[in-house]
């Protein structure tokens, strides 16, 4: 074997120094690095992570309640109440049958088509029309507002268990109408600022079919028999 070919493979390569004058960004010296003194997500409980979490939804369903809070659900946005709230309807509209489809009420994967579809199409018009609120803000206030609807669903199923006569439709009829305008009120009051002012009765008008789709689900379910 010659000489040549007992030589590394890269010595071939010129040699490649940086001299001392280029700053190099960042800081890979993992000894010299400052420790950390203020608090870390990384190093508490679990517990108090999971606390921390559901404190922030709830505060979330207030704003709700209030909406011209609506700077706070606005910024610090998130689908964990959409979520709970779209799989308690979802729950709660299904009949006495999992394997029944005339049991009285959707199955759960259309509530959650709906309520997730809905929602992004709402989005999508929002963005097209020049809507300046992000995609995830928009599904965070879009679904945080069904909890008007969520609740009216629980009383309804209540009244159900009495009977589902002349009084229970009544009764059903002002609760989710209520819930409806609530809901609508909200989330306009959540997406109007965000909308250019010429534009806003079509973003409105999506919302307004969203949530009474919802509603009319709600309004017409009866339980299996």
């Amino acid at each position: 074997m010659s000489d040549a070919d007992s030589r590394p493979f890269f010595s071939a390569l010129p040699e490649v120094s940086v001299s001392e004058e280029v700053r190099v960004e960042g800081n890979i010296s993992m000894a010299s690095a400052p420790k950390d003194d203020g608090f870390s997500t990384l190093d508490e409980p679990v517990r108090d992570t999971v606390l921390r979490d559901l404190r922030a939804v709830g505060t979330k369903f207030v704003h709700v309640l209030y909406p011209k809070q609506s700077q706070a659900l606005l910024r610090d946005w998130d689908l964990w109440g959409p979520l709970l709230l779209c799989v308690t309807l979802a729950l709660l509209l299904q009949g006495g049958s999992v394997d029944s489809r005339e049991d009285g009420g959707p199955q759960f994967a259309e509530v959650f088509v709906i309520v997730w579809f809905g929602s992004v199409v709402i989005t999508l018009n929002s963005k097209l029309l020049g809507g300046t609120i992000s995609f995830f803000q928009s599904l965070c206030v879009l679904g945080y507002c069904v909890m008007p609807l969520t609740v009216a669903l629980v009383v309804c199923r209540l009244v159900l268990l009495g009977g589902s006569g002349t009084a229970s439709f009544v009764v059903r009829l002002v609760l989710v109408s209520a819930s409806f305008g609530w809901s609508t009120f909200a989330s306009t009051a959540f997406l109007a600022d965000s909308q250019p002012p010429n534009r806003k009765a079509l973003v409105v008008y999506p919302v307004f079919l969203f949530y009474f789709v919802i509603g009319w689900m709600i309004l017409t379910f009866s339980p299996a028999q």
